[in-house]
Parts: C-alpha cells; structure tokens; sequence
C-alpha cells in the first residue's frame, strides 16, 4: 500500500523526508506546505512529483492525501491535528504533540472519533541499542527494573534562540523539559514503564529566555523503578546518556544526542557468570538488528506496518500523550514544591494551561 503524506513545516521537515524517502515502496511525499515559499520549494525538488504548497487547510482537505505530518512550531500542533482528524487524515506529530493535557486528551479523542492513527513522533526509539535491550528484556535476561540515570546535556544560545517562536511560553509552550528532554523520558519509559511519581526542580540559568534550560528530576515508574533525569542547555556540547540498571543487567548508551540508540551500547551482567547468556544472545539477535532500520526511517516503516493490519512497534497516541503529562507534572511539581502523582487529575490547572502567569495561553 502507497501512502499519500503531505509534511506541514519545512524545517524539522527536511528529516521526516529523508525518512520516507528511505521507503519509496511504502510512502509518496505530494506535498511540502510552508509560508516560506522559498524552503518549501527546496524541500519539495528533492521529492519526486512533490508540490511546494502554502495552504495547509487545502492540504488538509485534498482527498488524496493520507496523512498530515505535522512540524509546525509547537503551539500549532494541536489546532492543526484537530482540523486532520476531522478531515479524515491520519497525524503523524512532531514532539511535543500537544501544549497541555487538555489539549492532548481532546487529540486523542479526536482521532478515536475520526478512527484514525495519530502517530507522536519518537524517533529515539528506533535504534540498535533499543532493539538490543528490548531482545534482552523480552528473553528474560534484564530482569526487574531497578534505577535510571539520564543526561540531557546540550549547547543552546543565541543563535538556536534567534528563531522568533523558541524560548517563549506562549509559542514553544515550554523549555528544555518539553523541547529536549522529552525524548530521553519516552525511552526510560518504554523499558520501566509510565511514570508514576515526580518530584523536581527548574531553573533558567544558561539562556536569556522566558522558560527554563537547566532541570533535576526524579521520578518512579509504573515497574517500581526510580529515574533521576539531568538536564541542561549550557553543556560544552550536544550529550545525552542512558544507564539503566535491573536486577540481571546494567545498560548503557553512547553518548549520541540525535540517536543514542545508534551509538554501541554495553550490557553488563549484574552476575559475570551471567555474562555469556547475554553475548551469545546478542550475537544471536545481531543479523536481524541489523536488517531493521532505525530513526525516522525505522518509525514510518513500523506506522506503516500498522496501518497495513500488520503487528508492529508503534509508539501509540497513548504514549505522545503520557509525554505530555509527565510535562505538565514535572512542572506542577517544580511550582508546588509537591510530590507529584501520575496520572493527573484533570481539575488541576497544570492540565488546563501549564504556561505561569499573565502571558497564559489557554491550550
């Protein structure tokens, strides 16, 4: 099956393409929209038979096309979902998908409503690494999960603020925990499960802008499993890790920011005796980790085996919308002081509108 895609945004856009361009049998970029006519025309030349285009709601509208890829500025993200699903589109996401709880849960509903797949775009998830640890958890050989450690240790000044929507509330609807750090949570999660508890601490210590860019958190996962997350943009440069810990094993990732699970990974017995079950079923599962494709490219190719009625490892909209929660909880519990609980009473105003004081944009 052929699937028609128009991508919404010609920035972060130029990666979802070369992702469908890595599955010419499964996919056909018709269409690049962007006010800037000018990107929209270079991207669209480097498809085949791909329009520059400049009216989203016309290619929301066009029944030819499948699915509306979304990588508008954050604070579009919603609005823009809503209007796809009640076309009848499938949404494929940027992170983050929605800007508040309300808006998120009211994504959800939409798509169930419209009987469409909305697809948040976690691309981290596709990776040798990933692939490896999620063999070894499946054979029994992690064990129960214990603790997790994560760096999110990036370079961000003024120039990546230069761009007029970032670092301000109302636009990007947050800082590094929405923009950054949200897809090494989505990893920790996808092995230890959603989080349960929060308790943090923010602050804006590197950059001149309205949210924050340094971050120390601590959580608990649905397994039991304790994370305590790193963040800031003031790194020498652009590092992020994972070393998660169960009960048979210890992982670890390289240091990659874009694609950590690209990077070799170590697995280390917690009992050496148990050392060989672990390489002799990693030398087993390598041919087939090899053969599957990763990033951007390894997310559609699972959408669209889902799409086709085939069982494959989709990050679900359950999934884009518990990362927005655990947003909206990170920053209940930064502003309360509180030990937070998960999943959110939806009366609490985080979940309405987490943006702080009089420049609130309600989501």
């Amino acid at each position: 099956m052929m699937l028609n895609v128009a991508i919404l945004g010609a920035g972060i856009g130029a990666k979802h393409l070369d992702g469908y361009l890595g599955l010419p049998d499964r996919y056909r970029v018709a269409a690049i929209c962007d006010l800037d006519a000018e990107k929209a025309g270079a991207l669209a030349a480097k498809a085949p038979d791909c329009a520059a285009v400049s009216d989203a709601d016309a290619v929301i509208e066009d029944p030819a096309i499948d699915i509306i890829d979304i990588c508008l500025p954050p604070h579009l993200h919603g609005p823009v979902a809503l209007k796809a699903f009640a076309a009848g589109k499938h949404v494929i996401c940027e992170k983050p998908v929605a800007g508040s709880v309300a808006e998120a849960d009211r994504m959800l509903e939409a798509a169930r409503d419209a009987g469409r797949m909305f697809a948040p775009i976690f691309q981290y998830r596709y990776g040798r690494g990933l692939y490896q640890l999620a063999a070894l958890q499946e054979r029994g050989l992690a064990g129960k999960p214990l603790v997790a450690t994560l760096e999110t240790h990036w370079n961000r000044g003024a120039d990546y603020y230069a761009v007029p929507w970032r670092g301000k509330w109302a636009s990007e609807r947050g800082g590094a925990v929405l923009g950054h750090a949200i897809h090494i949570h989505d990893l920790v999660t996808a092995f230890f499960g959603p989080v349960t508890e929060v308790t943090a601490i923010l602050d804006t210590r590197v950059n001149a802008i309205e949210t924050e860019d340094c971050a120390a958190i601590s959580m608990r996962t649905m397994s039991g499993g304790l994370v305590t997350s790193s963040i800031t943009l003031g790194g020498a440069d652009d590092r992020s890790r994972l070393r998660l810990v169960f009960d048979g094993l210890s992982a670890e990732s390289g240091r990659n920011p874009y694609a950590p699970g690209e990077d070799d990974w170590t697995f280390t017995a917690r009992n050496p005796e148990e050392q060989p079950s672990i390489d002799a079923a990693l030398g087993e599962m390598e041919a087939e980790i090899a053969r599957m494709p990763s990033g951007y490219v390894g997310q559609f190719a699972a959408i669209a085996d889902s799409l086709e009625g085939r069982p494959a490892p989709v990050v679900t909209a359950e999934d884009g919308a518990r990362s927005i929660e655990l947003v909206a909880a990170i920053y209940h519990a930064a502003r309360s002081g509180a030990h937070v609980h998960l999943p959110l009473d939806r009366d609490l105003p985080v979940c309405v509108d987490w943006v702080p004081g009089d420049i609130a944009v309600s989501g």
